[in-house]
């Protein structure tokens, strides 16, 4: 008899591969979405708001083998836990690094401090939900794995961070970019299939533990150097400085106008974790390089001089480049 395999936001990104990955395993999978997005192929979509109270009546009475949540929304895993919980011998909470409390020890692990729970009046936090979410997650099967993954990555990536470098590097072509300078400046990342196989194969042999799924951490400098000898960009490479970028409204890490991955100069271990745990599980690492030629395949594909959620608007960049240049 084949596994049945419950997933709790089973058409995103993220949550779309790990159901495909199970019913490329042979099993019978169901995902939950509120609407408006088709399910993988091969599986059953039940639509329904998780945030009411009665979100769940077409799953109860379903037997799980496995159950897998991606939500951040804590209120939303509790629900799922308290209705759920007594129906699955295993599940899987996926949550993330960015719930420990110090950013700046490099080669941290699991054991490390985490931030504070939500409290019930709080301000909406990434960091503190995902927290609150990972203990109500305990509840959503006998045997729970909380796995926290780095910065995912990979084709299909809605964030747009990653993919930025690549695409940047190739719409350029002979033309420059700019690049944030600092040899300390540090990238760690997770390729989106290592990071579902993982998921996947703990799922299926009903791991239980907390896991950093974090691949190796590389100088920033050498990730942006392979992705520009992948896009065959032969134009000028200009560094900024941090305060030069800062001054000049150029944000860290993601979003409009910023350069993606680039983190301040005081988290040095956000991008440096200990991805021990994750390898003794069983947890892949590809090269780095597969990586970026699977991404900047994407990126041809969907245009790499779109408009993006993450990085500088190309006529940004120039005129960025333009007053770098002015005061050289």
């Amino acid at each position: 008899m084949s596994d049945r395999v419950l997933v709790l936001g089973g058409t995103g990104w993220v949550g779309r591969r790990i159901a495909e990955a199970w019913i490329d395993r042979g099993a019978r999978v169901t995902v939950t979405a509120r609407g408006g997005r088709s399910a993988p192929d091969g599986a059953d979509l039940v639509v329904t708001d998780r945030g009411l109270s009665g979100a769940y009546d077409a799953l109860v009475g379903t037997e799980w083998d496995e159950i897998v949540d991606v939500s951040s929304v804590p209120a939303h895993v509790a629900h799922a836990a308290s209705v759920l919980g007594d129906r699955s011998p295993h599940a899987t909470y996926l949550s993330s690094v960015s719930v420990y409390a110090d950013a700046s020890t490099p080669g941290a692990d699991e054991d490390a401090d985490l931030v504070e729970p939500l409290g019930e009046d709080d301000p909406v936090d990434h960091a503190r939900a995902k927290v609150t979410a990972e203990r109500a997650a305990a509840g959503l099967g006998a045997r729970v794995s909380i796995i926290r993954p780095g910065l995912i990555v990979g084709p299909g990536d809605p964030t747009d961070r990653f993919g930025y470098w690549p695409a940047r590097f190739a719409a350029a072509g002979t033309e420059p970019v700019l690049v944030p300078e600092g040899p300390d400046l540090r990238a760690q990342v997770i390729d989106v299939d290592d990071l579902v196989s993982f998921v996947v194969a703990s799922g299926a042999r009903g791991f239980d533990g907390v896991v950093d799924a974090v691949g190796h951490s590389h100088p920033l400098a050498g990730v942006l150097t392979l992705a520009r000898e992948a896009a065959g960009h032969t134009g000028e490479v200009l560094t900024a400085p941090a305060d030069w970028l800062e001054r000049h409204g150029v944000a860290f890490w993601a979003g409009p106008r910023s350069l993606p991955l680039w983190l301040p100069a005081d988290v040095p271990g956000f991008a440096s974790r200990s991805g021990a745990a994750y390898r003794a599980a069983g947890g892949g690492i590809r090269p780095l390089s597969e990586t970026i030629d699977c991404v900047l395949a994407d990126e041809r594909a969907r245009g790499v001089a779109r408009s993006r959620a993450a990085g500088l608007e190309r006529a940004e960049e120039l005129a960025l480049i333009e007053a770098l240049r002015a005061q050289r």
